[in-house]
């Protein structure tokens, strides 16, 4: 599947700083890459293409891209992918519901998707795989498991024994009932009878009646979610890639189940050194979703006229681990910035523009401090300064580290 365009990135002078990153899994701040050199590798889980892209999304996106970015800048080759979920129960309702066709749905909002990464310049992945392209991977990564010994047939569907990889529970560190809460709440069915347990989860389903489906070794249906990620990460970045990335909701289960099915499907651990998840954005007081409705879309802010680099800097105000509400005063502080910004930037001379750009390089790659970089460039725009060279580092700094085109 085609991605978007890729922004230019310019190089930034001066030393760049090693990454260190929340791990969900171990709790703690780990390196990433562990490596100096060589290339770093990073999956992040994409949208369900039926209501994009809301400012949950783009938060995700803006943040998985500020690691693209850091690595980058420290001399990284970066092989990144991202699935898309065009097929899933989802889709499928919301298509029936507005007497759309799901295809026609899916390539709507894939495309929206495409249209606001571009405006938020988010880096693309190398690899943009839908699932509808991966039919015969996810099958082949279902035959690993059945070869493992942990598949298992309940009225002709095809699940994943979870007893079956040791590891499980690893990533999320959830108690049985917290995961049999989650599990029920985002799409699992621990109370369904002939399960040989309540946390197994679907790999295959066989063809209903009015369902797409496609034929494969495994019969005629599609495939579960969790599946389909861990056969497209294997398949283009293989084991032990360095971040597994994705909203908190995914926490459980998804990427526990798709960790726990690669592992053992290939007889190795982990399936990534870091799990990096970033947390809710909300309207209202509620978590902004698409099942609630309460939407804040980056496609309606930019037909509306907003600056998609104040919506960007409006997002990076807030730290990603961190669950924040999308208030009204966002996106016009984001465009206040932005214009103060562009102002300092356009001056002959400011202050030292070498030691701004190593405070933002300090704070992001301290776990994405993004709040804390934004407030060092507030405190050099707010400043006069002698540096004729400044400005034009600033500039450099802010599209190359930020994203953020001034």
């Amino acid at each position: 599947m085609q991605a978007w365009t890729k922004p230019d990135i310019p190089a930034v002078p001066g030393p760049a700083r090693r990454l260190r990153l929340y791990d969900t899994a171990s709790r703690g701040l780990v390196e990433v890459p562990p490596t100096d050199g060589g290339t770093a590798r990073m999956y992040v889980c994409g949208i369900t293409p039926y209501d994009a892209t809301h400012m949950g999304h783009a938060a995700t996106y803006v943040t998985f891209d500020l690691i693209n970015r850091l690595w980058r800048d420290a001399g990284y080759d970066v092989s990144y992918t991202q699935n898309i979920t065009d097929v899933d129960d989802p889709l499928l309702e919301r298509a029936t519901a507005t007497g759309v066709e799901w295809t026609d749905l899916a390539a709507r909002e894939i495309q929206l998707f495409r249209d606001d990464m571009t405006a938020l310049r988010v880096i693309p992945p190398q690899h943009y795989i839908g699932v509808v392209e991966s039919i015969d991977l996810v099958a082949n990564a279902v035959e690993d498991l059945r070869r493992a010994g942990a598949v298992y047939p309940v009225d002709g569907d095809l699940y994943f024994a979870v007893k079956a990889d040791p590891a499980f529970g690893g990533v999320s560190n959830y108690d049985r009932d917290t995961m049999r809460e989650l599990f029920a709440e985002r799409g699992g069915d621990p109370d369904r009878e002939g399960k040989q347990d309540p946390l197994d989860s679907l790999l295959w389903r066989h063809e209903r009646p009015g369902e797409p489906a496609w034929d494969s070794a495994l019969g005629r249906g599609r495939p579960g979610w969790h599946v389909e990620c861990s056969a497209i990460a294997l398949k283009y970045l293989g084991m032990s890639f360095d971040v597994q990335g994705g909203g908190s909701d995914l926490i459980f289960p998804h990427h526990e189940m798709s960790a726990s099915g690669a592992q053992v499907a290939t007889g190795e651990h982990p399936f990534a050194r870091a799990y990096v998840h970033q947390a809710m954005v909300g309207l209202d007081g509620e978590k902004m979703s698409k099942s609630k409705g309460n939407l804040v879309l980056v496609s309606k802010e930019r037909l509306a006229g907003a600056d998609p680099m104040a919506i960007r800097l409006a997002l990076l105000t807030h730290h990603y681990r961190t669950d924040w509400f999308w208030d009204e005063s966002d996106l016009p502080d984001g465009q206040a910035r932005l214009e103060r910004w562009r102002a300092a930037v356009a001056r002959d001379a400011g202050p030292d523009g070498a030691a701004v750009v190593n405070a933002v390089r300090a704070a992001l790659t301290n776990d994405l401090d993004s709040a804390g970089a934004l407030a060092a460039l507030d405190e050099w725009a707010a400043t006069d300064g002698t540096d004729s060279q400044a400005p034009a580092l600033v500039a450099q700094a802010c599209d190359a580290l930020l994203g953020v085109k001034l």
